[in-house]
């Protein structure tokens, strides 16, 4: 008998499974800051989602698509896959094909850090240092008003209050679990599945984005008509990435920071090609 997993509606309608309640309206919200700066998706589109979570991008693209779009969404956390297949699995399995697996570059098994309480932190490049804890605390007291919903609520509160509350909430968040992940790359897929045309490579993959693109052998680069990441700019990676897009000819790139992450290293890289054919 499938796991009992508990379920709830997402502001467009969508009925979905969830892993961790507190977490869906803070994913929801960031998927909007997806499709900027002339990032779209069309009906008969090919989207790949990698760091897919529990499937809320995957689901998004499908609904805007009108139920016409194939997605490749990968998420290599087991218990978090679980969850995503499930409801890829409710709304079109043929369509929404997952796979439990990361992207990188090259096929491998690797030890990631599993963040049961905070999922959407779990990560190949484990760092519970009190430096990040601090600058993601600090970006979070600084710019309450776009915080997740589940912590805006602070920003009624005294300032020595704020700061107790999220060093507890810290603490809870960056407990971790190894777990056993399967990668492969993305030209793998492309050939495992003929993939002809990438009408958009959306990466959030928490630290290993670079990773993904270094998976994408050189006749592959030109089926990718554009590309969404978020970049943790350590050790310049956000000008390397930019670099790596420029060369591979998706030439029309914007850098931007959300409101929550201002201060922090954190970044969306928008890239489009244009003359696709």
């Amino acid at each position: 008998m499938p796991t009992l997993i508990p379920e709830t509606m997402l502001p467009n309608g969508m009925k979905i499974f969830y892993l961790r309640e507190e977490e869906v309206p803070t994913l929801y919200e960031q998927i909007q800051e997806y499709f900027r700066n002339g990032i779209e998706l069309h009906e008969g589109d090919t989207v790949f989602d990698v760091g897919a979570n529990i499937g809320l991008f995957t689901l998004f693209a499908y609904q805007l698509c009108n139920k016409n779009v194939r997605v490749y969404a990968f998420e290599p956390i087991r218990a978090i896959f679980e969850v995503l297949e499930r409801n890829a699995q409710r709304f079109d399995p043929e369509k929404l094909q997952v796979f439990p697996c990361g992207l990188s570059q090259e096929s491998k098994t690797i030890k990631f850090a599993y963040h049961p309480y905070a999922t959407a932190l779990s990560n190949a490049y484990p760092d519970d240092s009190k430096e990040l804890i601090d600058q993601l605390k600090g970006a979070i007291l600084r710019n309450l008003k776009s915080a997740p919903p589940f912590i805006r609520w602070l920003r009624w509160l005294p300032p020595f209050l704020r700061s107790l509350i999220l060093d507890k909430q810290a603490k809870k968040a960056f407990h971790i679990e190894q777990v056993t992940c399967q990668m492969r790359t993305v030209s793998d897929i492309i050939r495992e599945h003929d993939v002809q045309q990438i009408d958009l490579l959306k990466v959030d993959v928490e630290k290993s984005e670079l990773d993904v693109f270094l998976g994408i052998e050189e006749q592959d680069w030109r089926k990718i008509k554009q590309v969404v990441v978020e970049v943790h700019d350590l050790d310049g990676r956000v000008e390397k990435i930019t670099a790596l897009l420029k060369a591979h000819g998706l030439s029309e790139i914007i850098v931007e920071q959300e409101p929550l992450f201002k201060g922090s290293n954190i970044f969306n890289l928008y890239a489009l090609r244009r003359n696709f054919d």
